[in-house]
């Protein structure tokens, strides 16, 4: 709550001031900034966690069929959750990774 709750409360408030903002050319080139700004810091802490995640082969399959089922058939990312975990699951119990 105390990460994602300050977000959403601004979002809220701010929210409907956002149209007549975009009617200011100034305002409208700020939000445009923070828009680009706000996708180039999602890319790179993606990247970084990629980084820490993609240890071997096995996570790499997991990580490709993931993108997969979440970009082409529109899966719920919960169901990938819990999908990775039970693949983890049975894997480390049949011993094929620590």
């Amino acid at each position: 709550m105390g990460i994602f709750l300050p977000a959403f409360l601004l979002v809220g408030l701010v929210n409907p001031w956002v149209p007549k903002l975009r009617k200011s050319p100034w305002a409208s080139g700020f939000l445009d900034g923070v828009n680009a700004a706000s996708l180039g810091l999602m890319a790179g802490v993606t990247y970084t966690l990629a980084q820490a995640a993609v240890v071997d082969w096995v996570t790499l399959v997991v990580a490709i069929l993931s993108a997969i089922a979440v970009f082409r058939f529109k899966l719920n990312s919960v169901w990938l959750v819990l999908a990775g975990g039970g693949i983890g699951l049975v894997l480390h119990l049949a011993g094929v990774i620590g």
